[in-house]
Order: structure tokens, then sequence, then C-alpha cells
């Protein structure tokens, strides 16, 4: 396994466990019958700090599909520099940097770690092209 694919597996992994903290808050709020229902209007609300991580994960969700076909494609190219690799893990902490100010309700420091995180897939970019 590249390193790349080492960063990509470890984001995938963090992506796919995102939601377990907000599901059960939900099983606290509303019970387990309810939070196994479908949504309705009058749901008791979460807690703010979940429906946070709940937002942070739709984002999560959202950057991994432009971050992994980056990284497959890399890889199929064969194409790997330590610019490759530190944009990599990079992109990996500023989506943790990202999960935890956005619980928390940081918002410049949000967009500061959505920014670094995109600032590297740009760079994976970039070396897809041969500029790099």
């Amino acid at each position: 396994m590249t390193r790349e694919l080492f960063w990509l597996t470890l984001t995938v992994i963090l992506t796919g466990l995102l939601w377990i903290p907000y599901v059960l808050n939900r099983c606290q709020v509303r019970g387990l019958s309810g939070a196994m229902a479908n949504p309705a209007r009058g749901d008791k609300p979460l807690a703010p700090w979940a429906t946070r991580l709940m937002f942070a994960h739709d984002n999560a969700v959202e950057n991994l599909v432009i971050f992994a076909p980056l990284v497959l494609i890399l890889n199929s190219m064969d194409y790997s520099t330590k610019w490759t690799v530190l944009a990599t893990a990079v992109y990996f902490w500023a989506r943790v940097a990202h999960l935890i100010v956005y619980t928390l309700g940081l918002p410049v420091f949000r967009t500061l770690a959505f920014t670094v995180g995109f600032f590297a897939q740009a760079v994976l970019a970039i070396a897809i092209f041969g500029w790099l």
C-alpha cells in the first residue's frame, strides 16, 4: 500500500465512523425506536453538537467524493512524490480538525480547516497534470 492510499484509507475509515456519535445522541434524545423511525417534523431536536457533527459528516462525505478519486488516479498513474504524500496526510488531519471545530461550533476555524483540505486536494490535482 502506498502512503497516499494509507491516508485515503484512514480518511475513509474516519468518514465511515462519524455517524456513530450523533446516532447515539439521537437514541438518547428520542429513544431507540425514535432513532430508528423515519424523520418527522415533530421529532425532538438533537443536541447542538450532534447536529453540527451530522453536518460535518455530510461535508466529509461530499469531499471524500473529490479526494478519493484524486488519490486513486495518482495511484493508477504510479505517481507519488513527497508532495502527494504530504497532501494526503494534510488532507486527513484537516478533516480531523474540521470535524472537531465544526462539532465544537467554532466557525472561523471550521472554515480554515476546510480551506486547508481544499488546498491539499488542489495539490493532488496539480500533481495529476504533472505540474508538481
